[in-house]
């Protein structure tokens, strides 16, 4: 869910720096952009922390 949310805010940062839209909205899609990018690298983060702490246990 989060990647397709990435995957279309890539699409409309991509469209509006070609069509040389104002400054101020390119900056704020970018800005949305690089926020879901962070929530998607969180929780990645989450996941491969959950699978070490069960490989640890049964270890």
């Amino acid at each position: 869910m989060i990647t397709e949310k990435i995957m279309k805010l890539r699409e409309k940062l991509d469209e509006l720096i070609s069509s040389n839209a104002d400054y101020d909205a390119i900056y704020h899609v970018s800005i949305e952009l690089d926020k879901l990018i962070l929530d998607y690298y969180k929780e990645q983060n989450e996941v491969m922390f959950k699978k070490l702490k069960q490989k640890e246990g049964k270890a």
